[in-house]
């Protein structure tokens, strides 16, 4: 990542009692207010405004470590830093192509008075769209190895602010969201009926998970997560449903500790967005802009992409993952009976890459290629996978070579079971497998408990182990998308090979449970997408009777909708998740999914309305085309799109991918019609989105050859 411009920095270190006589330490920029002081028994106590309302009431702040119950008070401030950042940055990839990160830092140093006067400070940035804050151990002599057994951090909300959560579970982000007054969040009641999820824990009744997006009765909106998550295990919150007070609640490890750590060290960052707009919540760059610049000195090889696979069809049952029935059935001599539903065969993948090839997609997942499917989850096995033995009907050497004369790059799938240790082991002897074949990416999964047995997905043996994965993948150019893992914090621009996550409920539980209500998509992005790109697998075209099990099963959009996620839910790498034969019925339509980008210059978010719609537009990298998606919840909705984001004087032609006039999620689904008109910057287009539904907008330059097509009127 290259830093092209800093403007301006100011240091300044005092000596100040203010704070401790009454008269609060301030930093600001722009509405975003921010207050500190300490309280009568020396404790840390922070607030937030956006102009003249609070946003967070005074709320404490703290550590408290093992075997000391003291550390988190009796504090005086030994002084104050000071200083103004102004710069400009680009990432590899993302939805813009310059990012500015601008903020007044308030560093406190705190000294407890007590023996033996150990040494906190709390490091605040203040940015216009809001707070960061994080603890920082500098070095001391009685304080150097220690472990956190708890985080006294307080958000002291204004009101039962309107709230869109899923439980806080320390083994998966998959629920769906239930949007109600944070007075009444009950997550045991969802913990105990999501028999869909595979894996789940959750401890405390009033747990809710981060990001976590509300919207208070005067109409700010707000969001609370964290930042640059190292070293450290992830936050969740516990919600005093009587006062409206959340408090971080750490994930914790298989003995019971939050987080071991080492002097000089710091926490992640709190962060805490605020606006009275909807939109610059999605607009919003404070994450990234917490995190540190790529660790990785030469990214050329790090490329987005688009990708077809292997996969949805095995989730919807038409094949497996495995090869045969039980390993335990053989033939006469001594081989495996196969079941001759198996997915991953030479012939199979061979398909799907004709089709890549035949339609500029760049790239081949599959899963289900290596031995170890029949018998790799319910069984806390240790070593389920060794991540290199191909399945007997799949050739890797003759399918490599099939997708390179082709032009498509393989994608390989490396699922642990949740046995990180083992896959730790084989790291080295995974990815130089992969290399030696040529694959680019891999995703990986951990369905399944994890192994160290007793650790959690987010505890902080697990945040270290997706890092690492991360870094491994790295040293041998490969791309990273993590399934099951901690959700994301902004760590992709530290390491912009950790290309996307899972770590949502994704559009896969439509295949296998009763899936996505169709307000979900319109949440998503409001909550698991301010972390960081997911993987949500959009594109499915058979919105109807794909399912080998149940009937009636259905996804919960229209086809159009699902065009329109490309632009909505935002990833650098896009699956177009339905099989071919289902694209092969609808080419007009998969056109869009053709021509849409996955890495982006710029990024307007024209309207938003958390649980109710999005409409998204942007500009491909590199090129003067746009993309436009506009979703909505269970109720249809007109879509007011203005196109003053385009060049002046320019024309351009608009391909309107949208719902047809009868078209609904439940009766109609796969109703769409696709309209050509010439548009410019004057232009305001008026699309009628179904219940459930969506519209997918492209928008290039137009030609001599258009020069018959009406204006948009």
């Amino acid at each position: 990542m290259k830093k092209i411009l800093i403007c301006l920095i100011s240091l300044v270190v005092c000596r100040s009692v203010n704070a401790q006589e009454g008269a609060p330490l301030k930093a600001n920029m722009d509405k975003v207010n921010l207050e500190f002081r300490l309280d009568a028994g020396g404790r840390p106590v922070y607030a937030v405004y956006y102009g003249t309302q609070p946003v967070i009431n005074p709320s404490h702040l703290g550590i408290k470590l093992l075997n000391d119950s003291d550390f988190y008070g009796h504090f005086q401030i030994a002084g104050t830093e000071r200083k103004t950042v102004d710069e400009t940055w680009d990432p590899v990839w993302g939805e813009v192509k310059h990012i500015r990160n601008h903020y007044e830092q308030l560093t406190v140093h705190l000294k407890q008075q007590n023996s033996p006067k150990r040494l906190l400070d709390i490091v605040f940035r203040v940015f216009a769209d809001g707070v960061g804050f994080r603890y920082e151990f500098p070095v001391q002599h009685d304080l150097k190895y220690f472990v956190v057994s708890d985080e006294l951090t307080e958000f002291a909300l204004t009101g039962d602010n309107k709230t869109f959560w899923i439980p806080g579970d320390y083994d998966s982000n998959e629920y769906p969201y239930t949007t109600s007054p944070i007075s009444q969040v009950d997550a045991s009641v969802l913990a105990k009926s999501a028999t869909d999820i595979a894996v789940r824990y959750v401890p405390d009744k009033y747990g809710i998970q981060t990001p976590l997006m509300m919207k208070t009765t005067d109409g700010l909106y707000l969001n609370i997560h964290e930042a640059a998550l190292q070293n450290y295990t992830s936050m969740q919150l516990h919600v005093d449903t009587k006062t409206y007070k959340l408090t971080a609640n750490l994930v914790a490890d298989a003995v019971g500790n939050k987080a071991y750590m080492r002097a000089p060290c710091h926490t992640p960052w709190r962060t805490i967005i605020v606006s009275n707009k909807a939109e610059d919540i999605l607009a919003s760059k404070m994450i990234l802009n917490l995190n540190e610049p790529s660790k990785i000195e030469n990214t050329s090889w790090i490329k987005p992409m688009k990708f077809v696979g292997v996969w949805w069809e095995m989730q919807t049952g038409k094949s497996t993952w495995s090869y045969t029935n039980n390993l335990d059935t053989l033939d006469a001599n001594g081989k495996l009976i196969p079941s001759g539903k198996h997915g991953a065969t030479t012939a199979n993948v061979e398909r799907y890459i004709d089709f890549a090839a035949k339609n500029g997609i760049k790239g081949v997942l599959v899963e289900g290629w290596n031995t170890g499917w029949e018998e790799w989850f319910g069984n806390w096995a240790e070593k389920p996978f060794d991540f290199v033995t191909p399945y007997p009907d799949f050739d890797i050497k003759a399918i490599t070579d099939y997708a390179a004369a082709r032009g498509v790059k393989m994608i390989m799938h490396n699922e642990t079971s949740g046995a990180a240790t083992n896959f730790e082991r084989l790291m080295d002897t995974s990815f130089k497998f992969m290399k030696s074949y040529g694959y680019v990416a891999v995703k990986t999964g951990y369905v399944g408990k994890i192994i160290p047995r007793g650790e959690h997905h987010d505890d902080q043996w697990m945040v270290d182990h997706y890092i690492r994965v991360a870094q491994k993948a790295a040293q041998y150019q490969v791309m990273v998308d993590m399934h099951e893992p901690v959700r994301p914090t902004g760590l992709q621009r530290t390491y912009p090979n950790w290309m996307a996550c899972e770590a949502g409920r994704g559009n896969e539980y439509n295949a296998f449970s009763t899936g996505n209500n169709p307000n979900h998509e319109t949440i998503m992005p409001f909550t698991r997408l301010m972390g960081g790109p997911m993987d949500y697998t959009p594109g499915i075209f058979k919105i109807k009777g794909y399912s080998t099990d149940v009937p009636t099963r259905q996804v919960h959009t229209t086809l159009a909708k699902q065009m329109a996620l490309y632009v909505t839910m935002y990833s650098p790498v896009q699956m177009a998740a339905d099989i071919p034969d289902n694209y092969e019925k609808h080419m007009d339509a998969f056109q869009f999914i053709k021509d849409v980008a996955v890495d982006w210059d710029d990024t307007k978010i024209i309207e938003a309305e958390p649980g109710e719609y999005i409409t998204t537009a942007r500009k491909e990298k590199g090129a003067d085309s746009w993309f436009i998606g506009a979703i909505t919840n269970a109720t249809g909705r007109n879509a007011a799109i203005p196109l003053d984001f385009l060049d002046k004087g320019k024309k351009y032609v608009a391909i309107i991918y949208a719902d047809a006039p009868d078209a609904d999620w439940q009766n109609n689904p796969e109703a769409y019609q696709i309209n050509k008109y010439l548009v410019d910057d004057k232009t305001k287009l008026n699309v009628k989105l179904a219940n459930g539904g969506g519209a997918a907008i492209s928008i290039m330059p137009a030609t001599d050859a258009d020069k018959g097509l009406k204006m948009y009127k």
